[in-house]
């Protein structure tokens, strides 16, 4: 803890609706209940992140939320001092008013801008590295990451702990799910379904549905659900939705807070996420798993993605990887991955250990809101 209370201020833009404000929220409240921090939280967009958090007044410019000063970020900038450490997620653009009101410090703050989650090498590097500078301000590059020399991943203090007691309490999910209208059928394989629009859906439910064994498919409200609905072969899918189709149920859930997001995951025998936020939240689920990755320009994003399944595949035979691969592959490129998904079911037990082991041994690394505040005590 610091002797001096610090003020940190966190600016977002909301690009992909969730993934943004999703990571600075958390890491926000993570600042403020773990390291006593005074964090003011700018964020572009309210609406979107009332669907997290639905205590949010989209219409207040300054409120608190769970110790968080939540601030709208104006088009118009109002004059405002410049706190102690900086942070720009995802590269955004300070206002210039702003800017100006750090280079006027007499201490210029930390400023840091906390890059996109990557495991490419070159991450390794360039962390902790300066960036461009504004007058007297030096902006650093700050990389989340998954190897050691990286910033590590966003994880709330004893939260795998948690999830190991959640897990190993049936009833205890049983309720959870309850609560989301969920009643899983006895034996069922429970699956939730977090992506963009992929063409590469259809096939994935035709084996689900054909499948020996029964499926329960639950989808957050999300911009997969048209792909599910045309599947299913119904014009509109609505919160609470369930169609049943052979050994497949569909569910579809609200949009949920995030400490609902988690133990969701938790529940399942297997999660499909996308971007980032859902994607971090469902490695600490100790669970099988598919990325959608965010599609970039040029296909950059198959760069990170095989960067990724390196790393994550490292402890699996070759057969099995060579399945996660296929099927992570097909996936991001939205082709039929029916075959791919019958394929790693015949590795199911490695690809648990392996989820598992590869959840506790990134666990073993500093959380990213503890290596944020280390890097400002060693920059101080």
């Amino acid at each position: 803890m610091l002797e001096l209370k610090p003020r940190w201020d966190i600016f977002c833009t909301v690009v992909d609706n969730y993934g943004d404000i999703g990571v600075t929220w958390r890491l926000a409240r993570q600042l403020v209940a773990e390291h006593s921090l005074a964090v003011r939280l700018w964020v572009d967009d309210l609406r979107a992140f009332e669907r997290i958090c639905p205590e949010i007044d989209s219409n207040a410019a300054r409120q608190w939320q769970q110790g968080v000063e939540v601030r709208h970020w104006p088009r118009e900038w109002a004059p405002t001092g410049a706190a102690d450490v900086v942070i720009a997620a995802f590269a955004c653009q300070l206002p210039t008013d702003y800017m100006d009101a750090m280079a006027e410090r007499a201490k210029p703050p930390l400023w840091m801008n906390l890059d996109y989650l990557s495991a490419e090498d070159w991450v390794v590097g360039c962390h902790g590295l300066p960036s461009v500078k504004y007058k007297s301000v030096q902006k650093i590059f700050f990389f989340p990451g998954f190897q050691a020399g990286t910033g590590g991943l966003l994880r709330e203090r004893g939260l795998l702990e948690q999830r190991r007691q959640f897990q190993q309490d049936p009833p205890a999910q049983r309720q959870f799910l309850q609560g989301l209208g969920i009643e899983r059928a006895p034996e069922a394989q429970l699956i939730s379904l977090f992506a963009y629009e992929n063409a590469g859906l259809a096939s994935w439910l035709d084996v689900l549905a054909a499948d020996a064994k029964p499926n329960h498919l639950l989808v957050p409200e999300g911009r997969i659900l048209g792909d599910v609905a045309r599947w299913l072969g119904v014009e509109t899918l609505s919160v609470g939705a369930i169609e049943v189709r052979q050994s497949l149920t569909v569910q579809v859930l609200p949009f949920v807070r995030q400490d609902q997001y988690d133990r969701l995951l938790w529940c399942c025998d297997f999660n499909a996420v996308r971007g980032e936020d859902s994607f971090v939240r469902a490695q600490w689920a100790g669970r099988p798993m598919l990325w959608h990755i965010y599609q970039q320009d040029e296909d950059i994003h198959l760069d990170k993605l095989d960067a990724f399944l390196a790393l994550y595949t490292k402890g699996l035979s070759p057969a099995a990887a060579e399945a996660m691969n296929g099927l992570w592959q097909a996936w991001s490129a939205g082709l039929p991955i029916g075959e791919h998904w019958l394929n790693a079911r015949n590795y199911w037990p490695e690809l648990q250990e392996n989820a598992e082991g590869w959840c506790l041994e990134q666990g073993l690394q500093a959380d990213l809101a503890a290596a944020l505040v280390q890097f400002y005590l060693n920059w101080i």
